[in-house]
């Protein structure tokens, strides 16, 4: 058995940055959402959404679960509350965090 890898920071920044995606996450972080009502709140066909929305979970950043013949949607709050924290912490990975400015120029 393989296991997978666990997306990046840069993983789930990428996720975000297309604007399609974008709005999905959008969407999700009103609640969970039918794959068919995201098509029509985009206005864009399914195989469009599906793509997108495969990004996004292989990101982390949502999960699904088939109910009869639909695929529903739900928005992983705590990724996205943490996202912030990981970017600055992969920038700056071996500084204490501080508000004055070490050295300077001028």
């Amino acid at each position: 058995m393989t296991m997978l890898a666990l997306p990046t920071v840069l993983d789930q920044l990428k996720a975000l940055a297309q604007d399609t995606r974008y709005e999905l996450v959008r969407h999700l972080a009103q609640g969970e959402r039918c794959v068919c009502d995201l098509e029509e709140l985009l206005d864009l066909p399914q195989s469009k959404v599906s793509y997108h929305l495969g990004i996004l979970k292989d990101a982390g950043l949502i999960t699904s679960e088939q109910r009869g013949k639909n695929m529903y949607y739900t928005l992983k709050r705590e990724p996205m509350f943490l996202l912030g924290g990981q970017l600055l912490t992969s920038l700056f990975p071996d500084q204490p965090l501080a508000i004055d400015q070490v050295k300077s120029m001028c």
